[in-house]
C-alpha cells in the first residue's frame, strides 16, 4: 500500500505515546521477583519497551523482554493491569502487566541475567514493593497482586491507581 502525502502528514502530526510491558512472577511464598537494571538507579519487573514499528504486539514483547532478561521462555497468564503513566520530559507510557505465574524452584535455579542490562535479582515480599518499587510501579504491582488474589478482572489505572 503507497502511503499519500496527506496521510504521512496526519499520521506525523498524532500524539505520540510510549508502550511497555512486563511479567509479574512470584514464587511459592508470594514473593514477586524483581530484577536490578544496571541504568538505572533501583529495580524493575522483567519487561521493557513494545517493539511496535517491528509488529510486536504487548504480550509478545512481554515475553520477549523475558526471555532476554531472565532466559525464561514461559507462556503467559492473563493480562492484570493496564496503566496510563504520565511523565516530564516524555510522552505518556502505556504499562501491560501480565501474570507470569508461580516460579517453581527449577525455574528460579534457570534464571539466566542478560548482563548488558542486568546486576541482579531477588524476591520481594508484598510488604516491601514499594519500598523497591516506589511510585506508579509499585501500586501497579501491589494492585495486580489484589486481582490475583479476588478474582477480578483486568485493572485500568492512571498512574497506578485504579479509575473508577
Amino acid at each position: 500500500m503507497t502511503t499519500t502525502p496527506d496521510f504521512a502528514t496526519y499520521i506525523a502530526s498524532l500524539p505520540r505515546v510510549l508502550a511497555g510491558a512486563a511479567v509479574l512472577f512470584r514464587d511459592a511464598e508470594g514473593r514477586v521477583l524483581l530484577v536490578e537494571p544496571n541504568y538505572r538507579e533501583g529495580w524493575a519487573l522483567p519487561g521493557g519497551t513494545i517493539e511496535s514499528d517491528d509488529g510486536e504486539t504487548p504480550r509478545q514483547g512481554a515475553r520477549r523482554e523475558t526471555l532476554e532478561e531472565i532466559g525464561l521462555d514461559l507462556q503467559l497468564g492473563r493480562l492484570l493491569a493496564v496503566d496510563w503513566v504520565h511523565g516530564e520530559a516524555r510522552p505518556p507510557l502505556v504499562a501491560y502487566l501480565y501474570d507470569g505465574g508461580v516460579l517453581t524452584d527449577a525455574d528460579l535455579k534457570a534464571i539466566r541475567l542478560q548482563e548488558e542490562e542486568l546486576l541482579s535479582w531477588r524476591l520481594v515480599p508484598r510488604e516491601e514493593i514499594t519500598t523497591h518499587l516506589p511510585g506508579a510501579v509499585g501500586r501497579r504491582v501491589l494492585t495486580a497482586l489484589d486481582v490475583l488474589a479476588d478474582g477480578s478482572g483486568t485493572a485500568e489505572l492512571e498512574n497506578g491507581h485504579r479509575v473508577a
